[in-house]
């Protein structure tokens, strides 16, 4: 009896966690830490990012709406350079994204699984895993994007100064 009982209760938890991994994702799934795996321009091959070509991109979403994105290299010499993009605020609901208040597309963000997502930006189709990163890897990034919002101030002065 012991046996026939396991026998159903291991079954019954491998149903459940097929299910789980099958279950389509929520808006809720994209909250985390993101990095692009491959990208691919129309009507050219596609792009494999990495350790292969010194190129990855981050994208982290936050629970509350909290939005970074960097790009990074890995030079010969082992050297990582952040290259911080933008942050600010993201929007997801009802699988309708928008990135810095800007108008949502149908293609934008398309999530494939709770752990890959594409998305289009004009002609570039980019392809996306969900990783595992430290906190305290996580929060230099973010915050390196957020140094990359000059102040209006700043802004000028460099306009006055650098483009006479």
């Amino acid at each position: 009896m012991k046996k026939v009982m396991f026998i159903i209760a291991a079954t019954l938890i491998s149903v459940l966690q097929a299910n789980a991994q099958n279950a389509k994702p929520t808006d809720k799934d994209l909250i985390g830490v993101w990095c692009v795996e491959a990208m691919q321009w129309d009507g050219e091959k596609k792009i494999m990012c990495g350790k292969e070509n010194g190129y990855s991109s981050f994208k982290y979403y936050g629970a509350d709406g909290e939005y970074a994105c960097c790009e990074i290299t890995l030079n010969k010499n082992g050297i990582v350079t952040l290259l911080p993009h933008e942050y600010g605020k993201y929007s997801f609901k009802n699988g309708v994204y928008s990135e810095m208040g800007r108008p949502s597309t149908p293609d934008g963000l398309v999530m494939t699984s709770k752990t890959t997502f594409k998305g289009r930006w004009k002609t570039r189709t980019e392809f996306w895993k969900k990783v595992n990163l430290p906190e305290k890897v996580v929060r230099h990034i973010v915050n390196s994007c957020k140094v990359k919002e000059t102040p209006a101030d700043i802004q000028q002065a460099i306009k006055q100064n650098l483009f006479k």
